[in-house]
């Protein structure tokens, strides 16, 4: 593979095979349906494409005969960079571009600073854990254990507000967890199946929905302007969150979970109303919170 070669590419070109070196290494295969699919290209367009690439880099895919797909081999190098914060908010939104190099920021709007960003190559290997529903031996740095060795068998990554964790079923706790991806080290995709009581479907809090019912808080002198920036309804936010997600949610918001709103109303601008309906649990992450 050489710059020389790329360059000689259309942008056109570049897109399509940026789409294909993506999906090897964030899906570990990539079949001609999804060309098709993606940019509205014939077969043969197809074939053309995938040549090319098997030319500029022979060491990253394989055909399989038996699924008709190429998939990802072990030697595989990326022939793009993928920044790793952008596909993640890309793939949140159902992904489409495959392109993913940084945009050229605006000088007339800006975004908050973040101060974590995700590895490229950690985020790859456990979607494509994920996506091949297996699970990934690795080391994990948490606060209150140190740096220990897991077997986890993820099936979602998720942006609490402030950084990406994974969620997993960690089998050296027998449960499903939250792990920072930041803090996951040399994970290795182990072939194996995973067990049933592994799978997702089995993730009792994260398909348990909440319907939350946010207000402003009632200490607040002017509570329209709270009613305007969150666009209420009669001086309501109804939201529909995963049990699993609800503690970050009303962390990152500064929301007050207790019965009667007692928080500063200067920091918790908020108030879960609400509260006294649900059965909530695991959320003591959450201001004010109390079971």
């Amino acid at each position: 593979m050489t710059n020389t070669a790329l360059d000689a590419l259309t942008h056109a070109q570049k897109e399509r095979l940026a789409f294909i070196d993506f999906n090897l290494q964030y899906f570990g295969q990539v079949a001609r349906a999804d060309l098709i699919q993606r940019f509205q290209t014939g077969l043969a367009a197809c074939t053309r494409d995938l040549a090319s690439y098997k030319e500029l880099v022979p060491q990253n895919l394989v055909l399989s005969h038996t699924t008709k797909s190429y998939h990802r081999l072990e030697s595989f190098k990326p022939l793009f960079e993928h920044n790793a914060e952008y596909i993640l908010s890309a793939l949140c939104r159902g992904f489409g571009d495959g392109l993913s190099s940084n945009i050229q920021p605006s000088s007339y709007c800006q975004d908050a600073t973040r101060l974590i960003h995700p590895n490229s190559e950690i985020i790859a290997t456990i979607m494509r854990a994920i996506t091949s529903r297996t699970a990934i031996e690795c080391l994990y740095t948490s606060l209150t254990t140190g740096t220990t060795s897991k077997e986890l068998v993820p099936h979602s990554i998720v942006n609490n507000g402030t950084r990406w964790h994974v969620r997993a079923f960690d089998r050296s706790n027998q449960e499903f967890r939250d792990f920072v991806t930041t803090r996951i080290e040399c994970p290795k995709i182990l072939q194996h199946s995973i067990n049933c009581e592994e799978s997702a479907d089995k993730d009792t809090l994260w398909h348990t929905i909440y319907d939350i019912i946010l207000t402003p808080h009632p200490q607040l002198k002017y509570p329209k302007a709270i009613e305007l920036d969150y666009a209420m309804e009669n001086g309501q936010l109804k939201l529909e969150v995963r049990a699993a997600l609800l503690g970050y949610l009303l962390r990152q918001w500064n929301v007050d979970c207790t019965e009667q709103g007692t928080l500063n109303c200067n920091t918790y601008q908020l108030h879960l109303s609400n509260k006294s309906q649900l059965n909530l649990k695991d959320i003591e992450i959450a201001p004010g919170y109390q079971e």
